[in-house]
């Protein structure tokens, strides 16, 4: 299995290699050659398996250039050792007639750890395949979880090094805390003066910019990603939309074959990629729903076929999704188009703010994806309503996600069962969900509005949060989104 970039000037590499480099030398992202093709036996052999040996036959279809062995390492120590608080790793849950799927039982409390446990392993394996002996700097923007994941993931690992830039005002108190209390000799976190777009197009354009990278090479490193543009990070999360079908045959919800659509709170277009890689290799697969908060570029994408990232921005209560430049979204566009077309759109992106695809590109996507938006009034009363009628508590991202799934259901009178991605413990914006039950919490202590969530929840918090009362902050820095280049060489030098 080779993979090339969705820009169409970069050679083909392998797996290892691709995992390594993050972004292709081109600015393209890294996509497979071919894309695997899974049978209904093959599906239906994932039934009575957990998840890591569920996780061991998927990602045996594109890590072509490691071993059996390798693999099975990886999984294990990505998502045993007690990493997860159960060993179904990413359950399903029934919420009254809707099917959830939980990916927040990880260290961080977060869908991210789904993919930032494996990566940092299938990384360390490649730095030995390839030979290389540079040290690696893992440079990441968060918009909030995937910050924390991948600090928690690359903490204090050989010949690695993380730094992680998150917009100042624009993560909640809790993801703040995660990030700021990391302990690791190998890790940074900094604070940009801006949005999550600006540090994002900041860290881009740190990749693209040559003389830089030769200056970090002549320092013996490397620059590589662990944002989901990272084929390494991308890749994990298909595991969980036929982990979650496998459950849904085994609790005879659905035969092998039916189709199933899956509704995703989406912000980096990442997430619900994977589920696209999914049903492109054969997983029944029926419509994927992309929800998105009011910072709704994506819906107006889908529904119209121009992407324009000029707009307001707004701070939402859903700040992972608090996105306007959805990174993965090139790789969609490359398999329904071509790099030449891409490149057009990227240049276009970057020159004037959007792009507007053809209608018959927007008829190649409206057969799989759907889009909906809701603003924080209407997640607020999601929230209310889903508690008041089950008793469920959902955070402030998979409330959307919800609000999204029950409008496409009541608009299509699509008939399919439908799977809602839960991408986050609602005790990480406890402050958030209560003030959608009707809680007040007085002052703004994180811990307080946490421990007065667990009064309502019938699931405790989360270790990983409940034990950051008191930690020490280890990082205090911020920096201009125009001081981060300098930043980072400070960092490595």
């Amino acid at each position: 299995m080779k993979y090339k970039s969705t820009r169409g000037r970069s050679a083909e590499v392998n797996a290892a290699e691709a995992i390594i480099k993050g972004i292709a030398p081109d600015g393209g992202l890294f996509v497979p050659c071919e894309m695997p093709h899974v049978t209904a036996e093959f599906v239906e052999g994932l039934v009575p398996l957990t998840y890591r040996e569920r996780a061991a036959r998927v990602l045996s279809l594109f890590l072509a250039d490691y071993t059996t062995d390798e693999i099975s390492g990886c999984i294990e120590r990505a998502y045993g050792g007690g990493k997860f608080d159960t060993d179904k790793v990413a359950p399903i849950r029934d919420v009254g007639d809707t099917t959830v799927l939980e990916l927040w039982h990880g260290p961080t409390s977060a869908f991210k750890d789904m993919a930032l446990q494996l990566l940092p392993q299938l990384m360390s394996v490649a730095l030995k395949k390839t030979g290389e002996k540079r040290e690696i700097l893992i440079l990441v923007a968060t918009s909030g979880d995937t910050g924390k994941a991948a600090l928690a993931g690359f903490a204090d690992a050989e010949q690695i090094k993380i730094m992680v830039f998150y917009p100042d005002g624009g993560v909640s108190p809790i993801q703040r805390l995660q990030m700021v209390t990391q302990a690791g000799g190998n890790v940074s976190v900094v604070a940009v003066r801006g949005n999550f777009d600006d540090a994002q197009s900041g860290v881009k354009k740190i990749f693209g910019d040559k003389p830089f990278n030769d200056k970090l090479d002549a320092a013996n490193v490397k620059l590589s990603s662990a944002n989901s543009i990272n084929w390494g990070r991308l890749v994990p999360q298909i595991v969980y939309y036929f982990s979650a079908y496998a459950d849904m045959i085994g609790a005879g919800k659905i035969k092998n074959g039916d189709e199933v659509n899956y509704t995703v709170p989406t912000g980096n277009f990442g997430n619900i990629l994977a589920g696209y890689y999914a049903k492109r290799m054969g997983l029944p697969v029926g419509r994927l729903i992309c929800a998105s908060n009011k910072n709704n570029v994506l819906t107006d994408f889908i529904r119209t076929g121009k992407y324009d990232k000029n707009r307001e921005f707004y701070k939402t209560i859903s700040p992972s999704m608090d996105i306007l430049i959805s990174s993965n979204l090139e790789r969609l566009l490359y398999h329904v188009t071509d790099a030449d077309t891409v490149r057009g759109y990227m240049d276009a992106l970057a020159a004037g703010g959007s792009y507007t695809v053809s209608s018959d590109v927007l008829a190649k996507i409206d057969e799989t994806f759907w889009a909906g938006c809701d603003d924080d009034d209407a997640t607020k009363a999601i929230i209310k309503s889903v508690y008041d009628e089950n008793g469920y508590v959902l955070d402030t991202h998979t409330a959307v996600a919800w609000g999204v799934a029950h409008e496409y259901m009541n608009e299509t009178h699509d008939a399919r069962p439908m799977v809602v991605v839960s991408t986050a413990s609602p005790y990480k914006f406890s402050a958030s969900v209560l003030d959608a039950l009707g809680v007040d919490v007085e002052g703004d202590d994180p811990f307080v509005a946490l421990d007065a969530l667990e009064k309502k929840n019938s699931v405790k918090a989360p270790k990983g949060l409940s034990s950051l009362r008191g930690a020490k902050v280890l990082h205090d820095k911020t920096c201009d989104k125009d001081a981060m280049e300098n930043t980072v060489f400070d960092f490595v030098k």
